[in-house]
């Protein structure tokens, strides 16, 4: 594989512009022994061996697109810097949106405190209560309720 041309108005053949005629040409050059070569016209539509590029299909190009960067960690994502807005800046399409939704939702889950648990089945959500009690009894109720933390404080 050859390296890129010096001068980037160049193909790797050292076709350019000619900028008076605005024709493809290879500019005179000069050779070792001091003699000039002279300026070679390129027919219009020729393209050298050296200036194709290798053929890829669309799946490879894909591919080649989608391809982690050199040196990456896999399993490793980088943090997100906006959980709100999506980093392509397209409108998310309905099906995203829901995904989103769900991603969101699943973060929100509350970790368990105790780890020994596990082996139990989770206990459903227990359903909020409607209180009919005055304000006279809802006082009670806290008070009954600090005296079960005093309980459970460790001394």
């Amino acid at each position: 594989m050859s390296l890129p041309p010096i001068d980037p108005t160049k193909t790797a053949a050292g076709i350019a512009l000619d900028p008076q005629t605005l024709e493809r040409v290879i500019p005179e050059s000069k050779r070792p022994d001091g003699s000039v070569r002279k300026q070679i016209k390129i027919r219009p539509g020729f393209t050298p061996q050296e200036d194709v590029r290798r053929f890829r299909g669309t799946k490879q190009t894909q591919a080649d697109a989608n391809q982690l960067p050199k040196g990456h960690i896999i399993g490793w994502a980088p943090p997100p810097t906006s959980t709100a807005s999506n980093s392509t800046g397209k409108a998310l399409s309905k099906n995203a949106k829901k995904r989103a939704k769900k991603r969101e939702k699943k973060e929100e889950e509350p970790v368990a405190d105790n780890w020994e648990d596990d082996d139990e089945a989770p206990s459903p959500p227990a359903a909020p209560r409607e209180s009919s009690h005055t304000t006279a009894s809802s006082d009670n109720d806290g008070s009954a309720l600090a005296s079960k933390l005093d309980k459970l404080n460790v001394k």
